[in-house]
């Protein structure tokens, strides 16, 4: 059997960096074309529920992804840092959800009708394909997605720029203004998590490759809403 060689953990949050840098433009672009469009009062609700597919799924996902780095901690030196890391960013990121409901009922979007409505095929394989890989191969490779998440805030120009092109109120905002306040921070335990792990250089690999996986179909979700633009207005 080949022996499998370690990364430095010094670098692996500088490899998860260079690799988001080489396909991020693909979501910023996708975010531009969303945030620049015509019709972007009516798409703003659909954003809202996209995100919230994304985010309901979070807490479930790091629940699955820390018992099975419980179930190998006891010979895995990465999955037992796992645990208490996403232990502690479980109840960092719990309600999440709720608040985005907050936000569309304050548009006249019920939740109701929002919990009823199914995600589209590309946020379910997005979310999807996590779970395979903590399931099928390892629960590290989850890293990518958290660090692409919140390792990349909305920044709170585009927030503006939202709130000017939709003339929705504030309260339609807050979870965005929320998380460009949170992320920053949990992106540094995120990064400084990664740096602490004797990654393997095929974990290394899983996490860029779940990383760059989220981006291009969070971008094709985006540009999904942006291609069936709503004809009717929704809210106030």
């Amino acid at each position: 059997m080949l022996a499998t060689q370690p990364t430095s953990p010094t670098e692996n949050a500088e490899r998860l960096r260079l690799t988001l840098g080489l396909v991020f433009g693909e979501l910023v672009r996708a975010g531009e074309r969303l945030v620049n469009h015509r019709r972007i009062r009516d798409l703003y609700p659909e954003y809202l529920f996209m995100t919230h597919c994304v985010i309901r799924a979070s807490v479930p996902l790091m629940e699955t992804a820390r018992e099975r780095a419980r179930s190998k901690a006891p010979g895995d030196p990465v999955a037992a840092e796992l645990v208490d890391y996403l232990g502690e960013h479980i109840e960092e990121e719990r309600d999440h959800d709720e608040w985005l409901l907050a936000d569309l009922e304050v548009i006249g979007v019920d939740r109701t009708a929002v919990l009823a409505r199914p995600p589209s095929p590309t946020v379910a394989s997005a979310v999807g394909a996590q779970y395979y890989w903590v399931l099928h191969y390892h629960p590290v490779a989850l890293l990518g997605w958290i660090g692409l998440l919140e390792g990349y805030p909305p920044e709170m120009s585009m927030i503006d720029q939202l709130m000017a092109g939709t003339r929705y109120g504030p309260d339609a905002f807050r979870t965005l203004r929320a998380h460009a306040g949170l992320d920053p921070h949990h992106g540094d335990e995120l990064f400084e998590t990664l740096n602490r792990l004797p990654l393997t250089a095929e974990q290394s690999a899983v996490i860029g490759l779940s990383a760059m996986s989220s981006v291009h179909l969070l971008a094709q979700a985006i540009d999904e809403l942006t291609r069936r633009a709503p004809t009717p207005s929704v809210g106030p």
